[in-house]
């Protein structure tokens, strides 16, 4: 049983990324649970810190993918963990920005903790933000 449920994390983790490549908010707020929650912890106060239930991973994903011409997340390593209950993926961002401004690119850890239905109750996506800053133009402003 404890292999079928972490195969199913396995599988809605991927289908987050998926779902950020094909920017499509929708299907990144039905991978949530009602109370589930996004945190950044390296915001840097140039990033939202996170944000909380549906509505807000909405809010909060929907201003992002018109700023984009294209997103590639590739995978380089995905385990199970926790009994299954939780994910931790390790993969790349490839960020095609719009106006021909080039290539934001960094790399990316998260965790994922999922309820019993297989559905993400915390999302942490771990990056580095010095990266992030110097790809947008922000550096001036890190906190």
């Amino acid at each position: 049983m404890k292999s079928e449920i972490a195969e199913r994390n396995k599988a809605n983790t991927l289908a987050f990324l998926k779902a950020l490549e094909e920017m499509n908010t929708d299907a990144v707020v039905n991978l949530f649970a009602e109370d589930g929650v996004h945190i950044n912890p390296y915001a840097s106060g140039l990033f939202p810190e996170g944000t909380k239930g549906k509505e807000g991973v909405r809010a909060y994903w929907e201003p992002v993918f018109p700023n984009f011409e294209k997103m590639e997340f590739p995978v380089e390593e995905i385990y199970s963990m926790n009994e299954a209950a939780m994910t931790f993926v390790k993969f790349k961002g490839k960020i095609k920005l719009k106006n021909d401004a080039g290539w934001y690119k960094n790399d990316y850890y998260a965790t994922f903790k999922f309820n019993e239905e297989g559905k993400i109750t915390e999302y942490v996506e771990i990056f580095n933000p010095i990266v992030a800053a110097k790809g947008f133009g922000l550096l001036d402003q890190i906190k």
